[in-house]
């Protein structure tokens, strides 16, 4: 008796102490498992990069939105059945580009040629994310590995944990606030809008008919507005319309994005919001006369970012495709 009581506790000694052990992520996590892994999801996101230059930006902002809203758990990946709504059909998810999901798709394929049953969809987007910012000149981050894939995805969910184009300050503060992000982590993610583009529909209402006395937001330079009526003159009829969020250096990674808001160029209702407000405008200007501070505070906050809410061990799974669960 003695002695099964033992065995007994030891057990259950070894079952409190295991999530600690596997709530552990590391670089070299698939070393043995799957030593491909890094190449190839580098050759998989270098390939899509090359046909689809929107692949980059695409892929940081499906990042965002997966991790930002309920974890870095893939979850957004996951399609809706008949009887759930998953959260890649929240409507704010909506507009998320083909391009983003097709990079994850593209990358578990080859894996599960090569190492089959073995990586996470969540690692995968992490990785390419990391690799595609690099790949357009921004900073390279270690991505410590081992997420596992979560099982559910409900729109529900979605509603109030993402930030929108038209939030004050005060909002985007409460949105990534609530999820232990600083002011100035939050205006360092904010200058992810230095590569990819905005629907026209998202900022019509700063640029058209905007008040009694003025028909574009006083906010944005004069011609540049002008030039925004033009680009999304259809809009209405055709609502892929977009334009660049950074109109200097669109395809490039870089610090041209804080340079641009003092001058009324940027975009979204958000962006001029990030220089006129007293609380983001230090960091805007911060980040508009130093690259290298930028590239760093970016860096740190999406090495934050990437570890958000992740599933490990026995708490999620590792999905054999990613826009489904495996049962």
């Amino acid at each position: 008796m003695a002695a099964f009581i033992i065995v007994l506790l030891t057990s259950l000694l070894s079952l409190t102490t295991l999530p600690a052990a596997e709530s552990r992520l590391y670089t070299n996590y698939y070393q043995k498992s799957c030593p491909r892994f890094a190449q190839i999801v580098q050759d998989t996101v270098t390939n899509k990069q090359i046909m689809n230059p929107t692949a980059a930006a695409a892929t940081l902002r499906l990042f965002f939105h997966d991790c930002l809203a309920n974890g870095c758990d893939a979850s957004i990946l996951l399609s809706s059945t008949p009887f759930n709504k998953a959260e890649r059909d929240a409507d704010i998810n909506l507009s998320l580009p083909g391009d983003a999901f097709d990079v994850v798709v593209r990358a578990k394929t080859a894996l599960e040629l090569a190492c089959p049953n073995t990586v996470s969809c969540a690692d995968i987007l992490a990785v390419a994310t990391r690799d595609l910012v690099t790949m357009m000149g921004g900073p390279f981050y270690n991505v410590p590995l081992g997420r596992r894939d979560g099982r559910f995805s409900k729109a529900s969910a979605v509603e109030g944990n993402l930030p929108r184009p038209a939030m004050s300050i005060s909002q985007l503060i409460q949105v990534f606030g609530s999820r232990g992000f600083s002011v100035q982590e939050m205006v360092a993610l904010s200058g992810a809008h230095t590569i990819g583009f905005s629907h026209c529909s998202e900022f019509s209402s700063s640029i058209y008919n905007y008040s009694k006395s003025a028909q574009s937001d006083p906010s944005y330079n004069p011609r540049f507005a002008s030039g925004l009526q033009r680009a999304c003159a259809d809009f209405k009829t055709n609502p892929t319309l977009s334009v660049f969020n950074d109109v200097m250096t669109p395809n490039k990674f870089d610090n041209v994005y804080f340079q641009n808001l003092p001058k009324g160029l940027g975009v979204l209702k958000s962006d001029h919001a990030l220089f006129n407000d007293a609380r983001t405008r230090p960091f805007v200007e911060l980040y508009a006369n130093d690259q290298n501070r930028f590239f760093r505070d970016f860096a740190k906050a999406m090495e934050k970012l990437g570890v958000l809410g992740i599933q490990t061990g026995r708490r999620g799974e590792i999905r054999h495709r990613c826009d489904e669960s495996n049962y």
